[in-house]
């Protein structure tokens, strides 16, 4: 069974189409730059543009950088003022033509790693965390998400804690990965102090380079783990939401 996920970054937004059995892309991505300033409209021109390389028609499932409910984005820290308290899908499907499902973008790449990655079958609290432009999370209890958590704003040293270790903060102050780590480490410590989490998954762009920072962890009661599908997550997840819309 195929789904087509899109998923919005504030570097990149790529889709592919999804193969839902084996819980990875079915063709190459497709990815083009967000558009900065990212407004609704060149948000909306950019994915019917990542859809239409495929030819797809069919329900699309769509990750937001940002916290959304019954469909409309209520906040938006890496993306334009715009996009708050708009109904999204509702641009999104008329722009499109096709049914859409939209979801938190971090709770599409948790959702993905539980159903194929690296929290398959796990129970308790799980955490996932992608570090990108900023600091996305998903929360899930016995494989149930609590959406839209949003914990990259959780206060860090004084500062919005994606301020301080996203991978974008990493890349702005040129930080060493160890240097860069001691960052997590601190964001990491606070995070488990209230969700007492058994599970830590390590999403976004830098899982692909988890050997270079989690050594320089400390160890904590949490397993602390790289995401296994990685960068692609987002996407997997997007796809998943739009299988429900049958």
């Amino acid at each position: 069974m195929k789904a087509f996920g899109v998923d919005i970054g504030g570097s990149g937004i790529k889709g592919a189409p999804v193969d839902l059995v084996r819980g990875d892309l079915a063709e190459e991505r497709h990815k083009l730059l967000t558009p900065h300033p990212a407004a609704p409209a060149a948000v909306v021109d950019t994915v019917c543009e990542v859809v239409g390389h495929f030819g797809h028609r069919g329900p699309v499932g769509i990750t937001f950088p940002g916290v959304v409910v019954d469909g409309h984005t209520l906040t938006a820290a890496n993306v334009d003022e715009g996009w708050v308290g708009l109904d999204a899908t509702d641009h999104f499907e008329q722009a499109l033509g096709l049914p859409v499902a939209l979801l938190n973008d971090a709770d599409a790449a948790g959702v993905a790693e539980m159903a194929f990655g690296a929290g398959r079958d796990r129970g308790g609290v799980v955490i996932t965390l992608t570090f990108g432009t900023g600091i996305g999370s998903a929360l899930f209890v016995d494989g149930v998400l609590v959406p839209n958590t949003e914990l990259g704003h959780l206060e860090l040293d004084g500062h919005e804690a994606e301020k301080r270790a996203s991978s974008a903060a990493r890349e702005k102050h040129d930080l060493s990965w160890p240097k860069w780590a001691e960052r997590v480490d601190a964001y990491l410590a606070h995070v488990e102090m209230l969700f007492s989490p058994q599970l830590v998954i390590i999403g976004g762009g830098v899982s692909r380079k988890a050997d270079k920072f989690l050594p320089h962890l400390k160890r904590r009661r949490a397993e602390i783990v790289p995401a296994q599908l990685q960068n692609n997550a987002g996407i997997v997840g997007a796809a998943m939401a739009a299988a429900k819309l049958g």
